[in-house]
């Protein structure tokens, strides 16, 4: 019996000892940390555009306060993940795009084990809340931006072809008999492509852009060098609607003017140009002149070329001009049996005039030339150059 009772106690004693084994083991189990919350923290999150879409591919960096980084980018829907994170201060930043690629967005949070962080952002809201420019005024800039691009792209070709109509415009005045055909088409055709360039400027541009005046006087510029004069005309006088305080605009309207014989309006143009530059009054004079004389309107062309050199005497061309021109106004008397040449007053000092500014150039040269044909048709003439010759030999 004694026996028996010192074996069932042995047992209990046994059987106490193991319980209090494993709720030892149980306290200290639920007292150690898990291992595994330091590393599964998580940030997540929804980027959304200024126009409050889905951001797809936009790069995601986070930073954390031990110096650790990461990288990703959001998927179509603009949603992106960050696993395994550390419990910890973070930075989470937002790589925008080229063009407008500068200063990141940053984001400062902390991230705890076990939990996931939500950073979500649309840049609709957070763009209006800090009073910029809302999506629709961005996409308007960004329309903007390609339009002007386009714009310059297409005047720039404008401008080159243009180039081009010019020297050929030239090549076409020297061109021979047998070549004559074949010049006029070349400049008919670098006409046609100036102008389709500066019609897409006009277009990429808009009707309230400012450079509006300019096309049009490009156009006119096409125009009057193909001598495609009515839209010529109507191209300068649009660019004069667009921008009246232009002196260049009226002379250069002026000048198909008076190649059209459209003489009373060619002088209003011509007066306007004088008007608006003073200083290039006797210029607008003398290119009306110019314009006149190049057209066998050479009586027409003495009054504005008198009124240049009235306030230009120092221009060989236009004393030459003016000489030519007046010639043009002589007349004749019966004198017995012949006819007496009378000179318009001024013809001979014109000429004179032309080859003292001049002596060694090409208008010093025709003026020479003119007043040695004066005094073939009229050699009572009291001509200077005669005199000076008599006196060298």
């Amino acid at each position: 019996m004694k026996c028996f009772e010192q074996a069932g106690a042995c047992r209990h004693k046994i059987v106490s000892l193991v319980l209090t084994t494993v709720l030892v083991v149980l306290i200290l189990g639920l007292a150690a940390p898990r291992s595994m919350a330091q590393n599964d923290g998580s940030i997540a999150g929804t980027i959304l555009d200024i126009t409050a879409k889905p951001w797809a591919d936009l790069t995601i960096q986070i930073v954390s306060d031990q110096g650790s980084k990461a990288e990703t980018k959001t998927d179509k829907d603009g949603n992106f993940l960050f696993r395994n994170l550390k419990t910890g201060e973070y930075h989470v930043d937002i790589i925008f795009p080229p063009p407008n690629q500068g200063v990141p967005y940053d984001v400062h949070i902390r991230v705890l084990g076990g939990a996931a962080t939500r950073v979500d952002m649309n840049f609709k809201e957070i763009v209006a809340k800090q009073g910029g420019p809302s999506a629709e005024q961005v996409q308007k800039q960004e329309e903007q931006k390609k339009a002007a691009a386009s714009m310059k792209t297409h005047f720039d070709a404008g401008q080159a072809l243009l180039d081009q109509e010019h020297a050929a415009k030239a090549e076409l005045l020297k061109a021979s008999a047998d070549q004559k055909d074949a010049a006029k088409q070349k400049v008919v055709d670098l006409s046609n492509q100036a102008a389709a360039e500066f019609q897409g400027a006009q277009k990429a541009a808009g009707e309230k852009d400012p450079n509006t005046a300019l096309f049009w006087a490009k156009l006119g510029d096409v125009y009057d060098t193909a001598g495609r004069n009515d839209e010529a005309i109507q191209a300068y006088q649009a660019a004069i609607a667009a921008k009246p305080d232009v002196p260049g605009y009226y002379n250069n309207l002026g000048n198909v003017l008076a190649r059209q014989g459209k003489i009373d309006e060619a002088k209003t143009a011509y007066e306007k140009s004088a008007s608006l530059d003073p200083p290039g009054a006797a210029s607008a004079w003398r290119n009306f002149g110019i314009s006149l004389y190049n057209a066998n309107r050479l009586g027409d062309a003495v009054e504005p070329l008198q009124k240049s050199v009235a306030l230009d005497p120092n221009s060989a061309q236009t004393w030459y001009l003016l000489g030519a021109s007046l010639v043009y106004k002589m007349t004749t008397k019966r004198v017995g049996d012949k006819d007496e040449v009378i000179l318009a007053p001024g013809t001979v000092e014109a000429y004179q005039k032309a080859l003292d500014l001049d002596p060694n150039g090409p208008w010093g040269a025709q003026a020479k030339e003119g007043l040695t044909q004066l005094q073939a048709i009229a050699p009572g003439i009291d001509i200077k150059v005669t005199a000076a010759k008599k006196k060298k030999s």
